[in-house]
C-alpha cells in the first residue's frame, strides 16, 4: 500500500502514524475511512477501510491520499482538495492537482 507523500488527515485522525502501519498490515479499524486513487479509473474514491479486508484490496493495494474519521470527514477533505486545487489551478480536476505529472 502506498500513501501520498502530502497526506491529508482529518481533524478527529488522532495518531496517523499508527493508523498507516494498521493499514498497511490490513488490521481491522472501525473508524477509519480512506480517501484513494483509483488509477485505472481516474478518479478519487472514499471508502471505509473495513473494506480492505477484501482479497482484491490485498492484491491491488490502494494509493492512498487521505485519511478520514468519518464519511463527512472524508468528504470535507474532498472539498478541501478542491479548493486547493481551484485556487492553484483554477480548475477542480483533483487528479491533475494531485498527480501533476500524469
Amino acid at each position: 500500500m502506498k500513501f501520498y507523500k502530502n497526506l491529508y488527515i482529518g481533524d478527529t485522525v488522532s495518531n496517523p502514524d499508527k493508523i498507516k502501519r494498521k493499514l498497511k498490515k490490513y488490521a481491522k479499524l472501525t473508524n477509519v475511512y480512506v480517501l484513494a486513487y483509483a488509477e485505472k479509473d481516474g478518479r478519487i474514491e472514499i471508502f471505509h477501510s473495513l473494506m480492505l479486508q477484501q482479497y482484491y484490496y490485498k492484491e491491488n493495494a490502494p494509493y492512498v491520499i487521505g485519511i478520514a474519521g468519518s464519511k463527512e470527514e472524508a468528504n470535507e477533505l474532498i472539498c478541501r482538495i478542491a479548493e486547493e486545487a481551484i485556487q492553484q489551478t483554477g480548475k477542480a480536476d483533483l487528479v491533475a492537482y494531485l498527480f501533476p505529472e500524469q
